[in-house]
């Protein structure tokens, strides 16, 4: 991650660092914005020259010159105006790219509860309108910095040189149009972020039509979705019209404020070309530099309101602009021989959660409860070992998922989840992530080849786990092989080639914990048998939470967690608990009756 190019930004949530993180860049944009704003007043000067040497009848070797040099002054004022606009562009690309960097890497960060609690539409939103927004507030700054702040310096003080008494009268309107757009920028921000609520409410409800798409097709809720939509299309509409029009209509009446000094500008300067004061050319240069002078003017003010309409963007992606999160960051690694922390940033140390192929996993006295209920876990404790296979099961909302989830530090419990005697909780994400293997019951494939949604990118041999899943003959059937297409979240598949396709990717990925959750529910009874048997052979070296209604396999699993309603638990062997609890005899009775597919 070293290497990649965007590199990580401290402070991202103050706005100031990411100037001061392209600081070369900035020079080289101050230096040009000032020779390239400068030199836009030759332009006029020149022009009053040529003017007068034509009212003069000079020669035209003299002429010549002046327009040569009128040029040449140009060409250069032209190519540090490119020079200008090239760096504020690189400038805004870089930043846009920094703060979706963080941006990314705090979502990606967030733990489940938190991502519970977001709005996909807003999210969306955020992640991509109100970063653009905020990098177009940050780039018109930049620039009008320059364009306006240099240029407006530069033409008041040539302006001054020119006639003081008339600059002074003439620029009485510009810090009348300033005041105006001070005072406007409080509606600008109102109707802007009520505009992108707006936004986020409509994102949100696209992507529920996406994505729900068929469920709402044959439920016959297309015609009340299409109205709903359209009222919130309409809503959208109003809204953004009206904080595009606070924003953008202001311009020409910001223009016209500033414009209403040329009226003194055309009689003073009337008066002075008929005293001699000034020569035609001379007014024709003073004229163009106030008209250009006043334009500048009310860009300046307009970038009031474009700075608050950003500032309502920057306000919404704050919180997610957090400082870079290395994957591998922190603490030990769990061995046999010590508890110390001795931390590693190795990342081929990590993918062993021990140094060695033996290790103990302990559940003491574990409780978990959602926030503000009752304990759905409560004093669970379990020890097992590297090479065995535990099998988890009970009642429908026993908290069997749950318990699966808490290996992967998603949400806080009380409490150890130990390996030799190491807190998991306590791993970073990257080490937990390289210490358990986890497959939820919900199967969640990418839009990409049965090759990719196995290795997730990486580059290798998948004909293993292949061959345990079971999935040979699935893939001779089909044209292309492991490079065929399984469509959106695995649609072209049936549901046991999804299940089975998941279940491939988790053991292509396998850890020293192999967390499976219902991992044989769309699979028929002979399929499973294999694939059970397959998975002893193969994970010798695992430990596997097997968490399943389906009790066919118990049998064969070293031990059973047998959760109960009442959140207690028993725990012990598939004998064992045949012997001593009732409740697992008569499950395992009927599934047995009905072939194995009996639900609780």
């Amino acid at each position: 991650m070293k290497d990649y190019k965007i590199m990580p930004l401290k402070n991202p949530d103050k706005i100031i660092n990411y100037w001061k993180k392209e600081s070369i860049v900035i020079i080289l944009i101050t230096i040009s914005g000032i020779i390239c704003n400068a030199g836009m007043l030759i332009g006029p000067i020149y022009q009053g020259k040529l003017i007068d040497g034509l009212l003069q009848h000079k020669s035209s070797y003299q002429m010549i010159c002046l327009a040569l040099i009128f040029v040449a002054l140009t060409i250069v004022v032209q190519a540090f105006r490119y020079i200008k606009r090239f760096y504020i562009r690189r400038f805004a690309n870089s930043t846009s790219a920094s703060m979706r960097f963080m941006l990314y890497n705090s979502i990606v960060h967030k733990n489940q509860a938190q991502l519970d609690e977001e709005n996909m539409g807003s999210l969306m939103t955020k992640a991509i309108s109100d970063v653009d927004v905020c990098i177009e507030g940050m780039r018109k700054f930049t620039t009008e910095l320059f364009d306006t702040g240099v240029l407006l310096l530069s033409y008041i003080i040539t302006m001054f040189i020119y006639d003081v008494k008339i600059t002074l009268l003439a620029c009485v309107f510009i810090p009348l149009a300033m005041f105006i757009a001070e005072k406007l920028k409080k509606v600008i921000y109102k109707y802007t972020n009520v505009y992108r609520k707006k936004m986020s409410e409509l994102s949100d409800v696209t992507y529920d039509r996406i994505e729900n798409a068929i469920l709402y097709r044959i439920s016959s809720r297309e015609d009340d979705n299409e109205e709903y939509y359209n009222a919130l299309l309409n809503d959208f509409e109003s809204k953004a019209i009206i904080a595009n029009i606070w924003e953008n209509s202001m311009q020409p009446i910001y223009n016209v404020i500033a414009m209403a000094g040329i009226i003194l500008v055309i009689t003073y300067g009337g008066n002075n070309i008929a005293d001699g004061f000034w020569t035609i050319g001379q007014f024709s240069t003073y004229i163009t530099i106030f008209a250009a002078m006043a334009y500048k003017a009310s860009k300046a003010a307009k970038l009031f309101n474009s700075v608050q309409k950003a500032s309502v963007s920057w306000k919404r992606i704050k919180p997610y602009l957090k400082e870079y999160k290395e994957l591998n960051d922190t603490v030990s690694n769990i061995n046999n021989s010590t508890n110390d922390a001795t931390s590693t940033n190795d990342a081929t140390s990590t993918n062993d959660a021990t140094s060695t192929n033996d290790f103990i996993l302990e559940l003491n006295d574990l409780k978990f409860a959602y926030m503000s209920g009752n304990n759905i876990i409560n004093n669970l404790n379990v020890k097992a070992k590297a090479g065995e296979i535990i099998g988890i099961t009970g009642p429908v909302a026993c908290g069997k998922s749950t318990l699966g989830r808490l290996f992967l530090g998603e949400y806080p419990y009380e409490g150890l989840i130990q390996m030799n005697g190491r807190n998991l909780f306590e791993l970073s994400e990257y080490k937990r992530s390289k210490t358990v293997s986890y497959l939820g019951h919900n199967v969640q494939l990418l839009s990409d080849t049965i090759y990719h949604n196995i290795t997730l990118g990486d580059a290798g041999d998948i004909s293993e786990v292949i061959h345990i899943v079971c999935f040979e003959q699935d893939l001779l059937a089909m044209e292309n092989g492991i490079d065929t297409l399984v469509g959106d979240n695995g649609v072209r598949l049936s549901g046991g080639q999804q299940a089975r396709i998941a279940l491939a990717r988790t053991l292509y990925h396998k850890n020293k914990i192999i967390i499976l959750d219902d991992p044989f529910s769309s699979v028929d009874k002979n399929t499973e048998k294999i694939i059970f048997k397959n998975l002893k052979e193969y994970q010798k070296d695992s430990l596997i939470l097997l968490i399943s209604h389906r009790l066919a396999m118990f049998e064969q699993v070293n031990h059973i967690i047998l959760m109960h309603s009442d959140k207690t638990y028993e725990y012990g062997t598939h004998k064992d608990l045949l012997e001593s609890s009732r409740e697992y005899e008569e499950l395992f009775r009927l599934q047995s009756l009905k072939g194995g597919d009996e639900n609780e």
